[in-house]
């Protein structure tokens, strides 16, 4: 039997379609639990609601669809084909709806949530692993999103939405984030074991000069920071190779293709003679950046204070120096 169809008062296909979806969605609840249980009466006992706030929030949504979706016969109902084409894709949206309340309350669980937590690649081998072991002796269920990335693309991410807290360096100076100075590494010249400069323990950074620098590439906080460090020695770095990741660096340096300015490695490497730069004051400072006004979540709050407690004691010890060759 043709259904009739509706024209008046009822939304037009040029209406807005968010205005619409307002609309909509509180109803459509109401809508899967009649049609799946064919009776008004029943339908209401299974929502808690009562039936004449049912039945008119069923009129309300047929006068917005502008079609019938069901049809009645006393207290039963039946879906017509409007109703039948309309009611998959109404249980598969709630369905995810669903899926996304459980997920949000999993990851604002105070004692199993989520943290997602961004950091520099320098900062993976030792110090993250060691923070992470020291923070879940007390949250053993709490879960991480971890994500390695350079400064401003961790930044990027922060402001996205898609990182709750991160490590990063230069600490970024930003309206729309707060940021906390946690701790700073001294950086030191890397030469390769075989340099000019390999018997030295302390060098300024103007007598390397004249080298070849390996560094990593433009857009990373350490480029930008040894890039200051050499102008205010007074030089501009003759640069070789780029890269992304410090410990690369470090093996570019051993094979005698460059030298470079890096932060302590946790473990010595091979092949390569640190060198420790009395002047400038070449550091790299650490610190932790949140997206200012965001609220956290409980999981979220313990980490960061976990983090700010840390404050001078975050970084993993470096590897201390040779001795003199």
């Amino acid at each position: 039997m043709a259904h009739e169809q509706r024209s008046e008062g009822h939304l037009s296909p040029s209406s807005d379609t968010e205005d619409m979806l307002l609309s909509l969605v509180p109803r459509l609840a109401h809508f899967a639990g009649v049609a799946r249980t064919e009776h008004v009466t029943r339908a209401a006992l299974e929502l808690q609601v009562p039936q004449s706030t049912l039945s008119r929030a069923l009129v309300r949504l047929e006068h917005d669809l502008g079609v019938e979706l069901f049809a009645r016969r006393g207290r039963t109902v039946s879906l017509t084909p409007a109703g039948r084409t309309f009611l998959g894709p109404v249980e598969r949206a709630l369905a995810e709806i669903g899926r996304a309340v459980e997920a949000v309350r999993a990851d604002a669980d105070p004692a199993t949530g989520k943290v997602a937590f961004g950091f520099l690649h320098t900062m993976g081998a030792e110090t993250v692993p060691g923070l992470l072991q020291a923070f879940r002796a007390d949250h053993p269920r709490i879960r991480f999103a971890l994500v390695q990335n350079y400064g401003e693309a961790m930044l990027e991410r922060l402001r996205a939405g898609e990182l709750d807290l991160c490590l990063t360096s230069p600490v970024p100076d930003a309206p729309d984030l707060v940021t906390r100075r946690l701790d700073e590494q001294r950086l030191r010249l890397v030469v390769p074991a075989d340099h000019r400069l390999a018997g030295r323990r302390r060098i300024r950074l103007a007598e390397a000069a004249d080298e070849t620098f390996v560094t990593l590439e433009p857009g990373y906080g350490l480029r930008s920071i040894t890039d200051a460090a050499c102008q205010e020695a007074g030089f501009r770095p003759r640069v070789a190779f780029e890269g992304e990741e410090a410990e690369t660096l470090r093996g570019l340096v051993a094979a005698g293709l460059g030298v470079a300015l890096l932060p302590p490695p946790v473990f010595p490497r091979p092949g390569v003679v640190e060198l420790t730069v009395t002047a400038p004051r070449a550091v790299r400072e650490i610190g932790l950046a949140w997206l200012d006004g965001h609220p956290d979540t409980p999981p979220v709050a313990a980490f960061k204070r976990f983090l700010l407690a840390r404050r001078g004691n975050l970084l993993a010890r470096p590897a201390p120096l040779p001795p003199p060759q």
